[in-house]
């Protein structure tokens, strides 16, 4: 899971049921991490994104905030600032130890068909995720920002993976809410299922299924690792994150979709260099190992939120569709 990387913690909170489908999903990290972020498709909703530029002041944010609601929901990240501002967590502005601004970037996926109009996250929602947080099991399925989330014509939903590299430790999170599908519909095989073991023996025969009319979307998340990285090279581990949602789904980064990912360097140990004309070819080398866990680790994330989502908002899960899968 992403708590699997030291210092960081996820917290969610949703409403499900009477007209509601949707939440929040918040990556928090309390002593600070160096981000990044990488945005493609066509409809993106995000906050906070151009303070990630590399030749921007700002360096270490405090929490990524990750919401349903389409562009209402980016409201919630007002919660989390309060939620971190109060216990003195930000950028330091003033001599005061009160007096700091907190730095949460935030995306937002469209799940508005799932609830009821005017039934979205707001300040209540990222302020409530926060209060949830732990370094423990990350819960998946339909919660947090996954609660609303479809992916084709199945229910979408929070997954989350991890990956050991060397010393290093990958972790990814995903709101799973793409245009595209994540299964072969004909076969009942999830198209990145070749990333992992997923403890379920993958079917082979075609879904029964409604036909649902594609609308807005957008795949969500986060990848984060222990290692010290510049803000440009924690870019590089968000652009091989977004290598790893195109595996899980096809189209991916459609007009449709505003996929964003972003990236959080804790700093806990150093990549490797060497002295000489090789020097930074060693440190290339050491990040694009993790470039390339990135991509495994969100790619298995997504593969996750797909197997744990349940029916909610009246898209059905794949645990309903294929229910041999699981034994």
């Amino acid at each position: 899971m992403i708590t699997d990387v030291p210092g960081v913690l996820v917290g969610h909170h949703e409403r499900l049921g009477d007209g509601w489908a949707t939440g929040t999903t918040v990556v928090l990290v309390p002593d600070g991490a160096v981000g990044a972020v990488d945005q493609r498709g066509g409809a993106p909703g995000t906050r906070e994104t151009n303070l990630l530029e590399p030749e921007n002041l700002v360096q270490r944010v405090n929490a990524v905030c990750l919401s349903g609601g389409s562009a209402y929901g980016l409201a919630a990240a007002d919660g989390v600032m309060r939620w971190l501002g109060e216990r003195n967590l930000g950028f330091p502005v003033g001599a005061q130890p009160h007096e700091v601004v907190p730095i949460v970037p935030a995306a937002v996926l469209f799940d508005l068909p799932r609830s009821d109009w005017g039934n979205r996250p707001d300040a209540s929602f990222g302020y409530a995720a926060c209060s949830a947080a732990s370094a423990g099991p990350v819960v998946q399925g339909t919660v947090g920002a996954g609660a609303g989330a479809a992916v084709g014509s199945l229910k979408g939903g929070i997954g989350t993976a991890s990956e050991v590299v060397s010393e290093f430790t990958v972790g990814a999170l995903a709101a799973v809410n793409a245009a595209g599908e994540a299964v072969d519909l004909t076969t009942g095989r999830a198209y990145a299922a070749d990333h992992g073991d997923f403890g379920v023996t993958w079917p082979s025969r075609p879904a029964d299924l409604p036909s649902r009319r594609t609308d807005l979307n957008t795949t969500i998340g986060v990848v984060a690792v222990d290692a010290a990285l510049s803000k440009a090279e924690a870019r590089r581990l968000a652009v091989a994150a977004q290598d790893g949602l195109a595996r899980a789904v096809r189209p991916a980064h459609t007009m449709f979709d505003g996929d964003t990912v972003f990236a959080l360097a804790t700093g806990a140990r150093e990549l490797p260099e060497a002295s000489g004309p090789f020097g930074a070819a060693v440190r290339a080398g050491a990040l694009d190992a993790l470039c390339s866990a990135a991509a495994r680790v969100f790619a298995r994330a997504m593969v996750h939120g797909l197997l744990a989502a349940t029916t909610a908002g009246g898209v059905p899960a794949y645990r309903e569709v294929w229910p041999e899968a699981f034994g």
